[in-house]
């Protein structure tokens, strides 16, 4: 318990640390929102001063601050310049297309990764491995820009799928049925384009893993008493094999907000990529905060959830707290 509660008080600490470097940085960040108004001859220079008086942007830079953890406080995030409303509705709204999109690739890059893993590093350092280690190299090299501009020529030249949004706009006249097969259809290539991007690296994370348990002393040592392979590695190998793949899925879980936005933006997904974009654009700061405060919160969240995994699979970890 203490162990978490530590590790809960360095989160804290880690979150404001963060929000107050960004929004310093934003903040000193040259121009503003309402820079563009000035050269408006129709909005005068009274009107411009009344709008950064209301969003409290004439004030000095610690009262800003203390005046947007209150509305963190308050669960608001601060105030969008150019949407006039509060940043958490418009953030969550972005959220849970991003995560209708991350959680499902996720999943799917785990399913392949860990048999593919599993498989290459049983026959290390054989044909098969060398194979599927070429090709998740090939793959890794491969920016995520250019798989989703691939997937997207493909798409436009053979029309198999949609180049963007989240639905077609006759979708509230499809059935229940149809609508399932429009989001999905819509959602398969930033799908693919997202399992394609992280698959080399689980992969490869899993071979190195069961690779070095397989060349353990205990391993040998069993393989010699004549203990099954299909038994050696479900049986011995994956639990010594287990603690990096799950601080790696603790990993994947603190991105599943922040590892999509590339792909978001170029693959018109709307999601949280496609707003931040427009709000660093616009200097949108409080938006730009929201959202680089609540990727931080899954990334931290993601790491707090990989140490309580770690905590119940590894008795080792809690005799060692115990000890203290």
């Amino acid at each position: 318990m203490r162990y978490f509660l530590r590790r809960t008080l360095h989160a804290i600490f880690l979150l404001l640390g963060v929000s107050l470097l960004t929004f310093l940085f934003s903040a000193l960040t040259p121009g503003s929102y309402f820079d563009e108004m000035r050269l408006n001859p129709q909005i005068s220079s009274q009107t411009v001063a009344a709008l950064r008086a209301q969003y409290q942007l004439d004030r000095p830079l610690p009262v800003r601050y203390a005046h947007w953890l209150n509305a963190v406080a308050h669960g608001e995030l601060g105030f969008s310049f150019a949407y006039n409303a509060p940043v958490a509705p418009l953030l969550w709204t972005r959220a849970r297309n991003t995560l209708l999109l991350t959680i499902t690739s996720t999943f799917l890059a785990w399913l392949l990764a860990l048999p593919l893993g599993i498989w290459s590093g049983a026959k290390f350092g054989r044909p098969p491995d060398r194979v599927l280690s070429s090709a998740t190299a090939t793959l890794l090299v491969i920016p995520d820009l250019v798989l989703a501009l691939g997937l997207l020529i493909l798409a436009v030249r053979t029309g198999w799928f949609p180049t963007g949004g989240l639905v077609s706009i006759s979708f509230e006249e499809l059935t229940p049925l149809q609508k399932l097969r429009d989001i999905v259809s819509h959602m398969t290539l930033p799908v693919v384009a997202l399992v394609l991007a992280s698959l080399p690296m689980l992969v490869r994370h899993v071979r190195a893993s069961v690779a070095e348990v397989f060349d353990a002393p205990f391993v040998r040592a069993a393989r010699s008493h004549g203990i099954p392979q299909r038994k050696l590695l479900y049986g011995y190998a994956l639990r010594a094999a287990a603690n990096p793949l799950i601080s790696l899925f603790g990993f994947s879980v603190g991105t599943l907000l922040s590892g999509s936005l590339l792909v978001e933006v170029v693959m018109s997904w709307p999601g949280l990529g496609p707003l931040l974009l427009e709000s660093i654009l616009a200097r949108d700061l409080y938006v730009v905060i929201g959202g680089v405060l609540l990727s931080m919160i899954f990334l931290v969240g993601g790491n707090l959830f990989a140490d309580a995994l770690l905590y119940w699979a590894d008795p080792r970890i809690r005799t060692a707290e115990h000890a203290r």
